[in-house]
């Protein structure tokens, strides 16, 4: 009997565990596999932390730092020295990761700013992407917080994808006591406009869900529907990536307890059943250690993996050596590829600005994957 089509509150039952989800994994990898067949990508990567200042305050975040204690900026001769490393290492993407809008809470990034002729955080992220385009072998990714339509038009043209976690959709976690209080970058309804105008500017675009910083099963379900919605009306979003929150000893959240495996699997695995079988769903393999569990669950990618730069984001936690991740793969039977920043199947003039096509279609394959490059030995 085929499995249900996909329903709120059926999902809801089944991450309740009010229903049985042995046929609800067996239908994610039955779709994973229709659509994607038996190949896993990832993409080899440096990871470039703009800046760490933000001014944002969430009650999980070992990432942003004050100035004077870990809040700084990278100067553009920096971001170019990650990059040249990246080359020697056989990378193909510069993901740009930053703090929101430092300059309207830290005087000492306001001064920065000035001090390289950029007036916001956003104008200097478009520059150091555009340098990167014009003088590396590597793409961009741009990350970089809430953006409205003419930041992501200017971003487009040196970005072949761009991305914003939506984490949850639920405003009940930016009130007094939760994790996003005092976060006006983390309004739900904000991040939803920034992936509802990624659609309208046809920008291949990276979303996800954060599970376990105090969202309930109803809203983690909502925040799912809604991004499937907003994927409907413009078929942009490249990948959902399901994260589980992992407590950081030096934050406010530090005794929260993680979600379950159990739990989260069941996540992706609804994910994988509401999206269908064209759909991209990643788990990042560093915040699990049996991470080939969420290959039963329907994903086909293990998102940016770096063999350089830590996850600045999860300090704590290394990204798997390249041949682990390779075996796991392959000991579950499936191949791993490696891919761009931005999917094969996007690799087209409705979702590329034109200036940017011809670079990217000389570094895949017929296939769109990414042609492996000579790396350096030492």
């Amino acid at each position: 009997m085929p499995f249900p089509a996909p329903d709120p509150e059926l999902a809801l039952e089944l991450l309740t565990a009010a229903q049985p989800t042995a046929p609800l994994f067996e239908e994610a990898r039955r779709s994973r596999d229709e659509g994607k067949g038996r190949s896993v990508t990832y993409s080899r990567k440096v990871f470039i932390p703009v800046t760490t200042m933000c001014r944002d305050r969430c009650t999980y975040c070992t990432f942003a730092k004050p100035p004077g204690a870990g809040g700084v900026f990278l100067t553009p001769d920096e971001v170019m020295a990650v990059v040249r490393a990246g080359e020697r290492h056989g990378c193909t993407e510069a993901l740009f990761t930053l703090g929101d809008r430092p300059e309207d809470r830290w005087p000492a990034a306001r001064e920065f700013l000035d001090r390289v002729g950029h007036e916001s955080t956003l104008e200097y992220v478009r520059s150091l992407t555009e340098q990167v385009v014009d003088d590396s072998t590597l793409f961009p990714h741009a990350n970089p917080g809430l953006m409205d339509r003419p930041t992501m038009a200017a971003l487009r043209r040196s970005n072949p994808s761009m991305g914003l976690m939506l984490e949850n959709i639920s405003p009940r976690l930016m009130e007094p006591g939760m994790p996003h209080y005092e976060c006006p970058d983390k309004d739900p309804a904000a991040r939803m406009a920034t992936i509802e105008a990624a659609g309208t500017l046809s920008v291949p675009f990276t979303t996800g869900v954060l599970i376990g910083i105090g969202e309930t099963p109803r809203e983690v379900v909502e925040s799912i529907f809604a991004l499937a919605a907003v994927h409907g009306r413009w078929g942009h979003l490249q990948e959902i990536i399901v994260q589980n929150f992992q407590p950081k000893a030096d934050t406010r959240m530090r005794g929260i307890e993680p979600p379950s495996l159990q739990y989260f699997a069941t996540i992706v695995a609804i994910i994988r059943w509401v999206f269908g079988p064209t759909m991209n769903v990643q788990v990042p393999p560093n915040l699990t250690e049996d991470f080939g569990i969420y290959l039963d669950a329907g994903i086909n990618d293990w998102g940016g993996v770096s063999p350089l730069t830590i996850d600045w984001v999860n300090p704590e936690a290394p990204w798997p050596h390249l041949d682990r991740l390779r075996a796991v793969t392959e000991d579950a039977g499936f191949e791993l590829r490696q891919r761009l920043p931005v999917y094969p199947e996007f690799l087209t003039e409705r979702w590329i600005d034109p200036s940017m096509l011809p670079k990217l279609a000389n570094v895949v394959d017929d296939r769109g994957y990414a042609v492996p490059v000579e790396r350096a030995t030492t």
